[in-house]
């Protein structure tokens, strides 16, 4: 059997890490979701900057908009957001069958408004209602603000995908921001139910950070490297666990509320001495998303070896944090420099998507 759809039966939804024309219009995408149960799409600046800069189907139609009185992003959005919405299309029957626990397409707010929540609020807003599709998710940071956004977006009963999670405190704040914006969402006498949220917990940049801290110490550490992301995502999952599945959720769930998704984000295997697969195999359980790049995707299609393992080794997770802790290693520190990182990233690929469409 297909490993891809050997996941699904495990309760995991895969989700591809890409999208641009040429998926959409060569058929590809439709290909992935009807042969390989593709259960979502997620986008980003970087993901939008190759597939502009890469694909022949937009050069007539950043011609002519070029013509019209706009800015560089209002060019960008003219070119993407209908992209998003054929894409959000696609998925929609999926949407509809699953009643709303799959076929979503998540779009980023501008990276550059991650520090005010006001702004990033509408924006939220501004573009849920121009996509106007059910199965949307607004991407939105976990930071300080973009947290604060997130309960403001889901009190207004938009749909959020929680993005730049790098650490199990970031995991607590957005979880808790969701659960008040589910609260402020019943209070207004919203409905519940059709709201969703995932929270995207970004995987192999902790692994880079922490195995160089792991080298430095040198001697026994040198074991541990490799593991803390995997390590992290298990505890994590323990946490959703938790929250989730206790009874202090359970008056939110009468009233139509759904628990928010773990996603593992960030599942391309940076370092060639690991498996292709080390964000994959060993997190594979119930109620949870994993995105893939293509290359992980075609590997896992290819190789992949699939099991319930996601809440298998629970206690050596717990143990290896003790052991990143005896050595000096603060989690919660080094998620907040790779937060700060992956926003710098992504404000450099929306600078450089910017220039494309100027």
């Amino acid at each position: 059997m297909n490993p891809l759809l050997q996941v699904r039966q495990h309760g995991q939804q895969l989700w591809l890490d890409n999208l641009s024309r040429t998926l959409l219009n060569d058929g590809h995408l439709a290909r992935l979701i009807a042969e390989d149960g593709i259960a979502g799409v997620t986008t980003n600046p970087a993901i939008f900057h190759k597939a502009i800069a890469d694909g022949r189907y937009y050069e007539s139609d950043l011609d002519a908009l070029r013509e019209q009185p706009m800015d560089a992003e209002g060019r960008y959005e003219a070119l993407v957001l209908p992209d998003v919405r054929r894409a959000c299309d696609l998925l929609l029957p999926l949407h509809e069958e699953s009643d709303g626990d799959a076929g979503y397409v998540s779009l980023e707010v501008s990276p550059v408004l991650a520090h005010d929540a006001d702004a990033t609020f509408a924006a939220g807003m501004r573009l849920n209602a121009t996509i106007d599709r059910p199965n949307l998710l607004i991407k939105v940071p976990a930071t300080a603000a973009g947290v604060e956004a997130v309960e403001r977006l889901i009190g207004a009963g938009v749909s959020v995908n929680v993005t730049l999670m790098f650490s199990l405190a970031h995991v607590d704040a957005v979880a808790e921001a969701y659960l008040r914006g589910l609260e402020r969402l019943r209070r207004a006498g919203g409905e519940l139910a059709p709201v969703r949220s995932v929270a995207s917990l970004f995987l192999s940049r902790v692994d880079t950070l922490i195995d160089k801290q792991l080298e430095e110490a040198g001697g026994t550490a040198l074991e541990l490297r490799g593991r803390t992301a995997v390590a992290m995502a298990r505890l994590a999952y323990q946490r959703y666990r938790e929250r989730f599945h206790s009874a202090g959720f359970e008056a939110l769930r009468a009233a139509g509320a759904h628990p928010q998704s773990l996603l593992w984000a960030s599942t391309g295997t940076k370092n060639p001495a690991y498996s292709d697969l080390l964000y994959v195999e060993p997190l594979i359980g119930a109620e949870t998303v994993n995105t893939l790049p293509d290359a992980t995707l075609a590997a896992l299609r290819d190789h992949g070896r699939i099991a319930p393992t996601l809440e298998s080794g629970t206690e050596a997770a717990a143990a290896h944090y003790a052991a990143l802790r005896a050595l000096g290693i603060d989690l919660n520190t080094a998620g907040e420099r790779l937060q700060r990182e992956g926003l710098a990233q992504f404000e450099q690929a929306f600078t450089a998507l910017l220039e494309l469409t100027a």
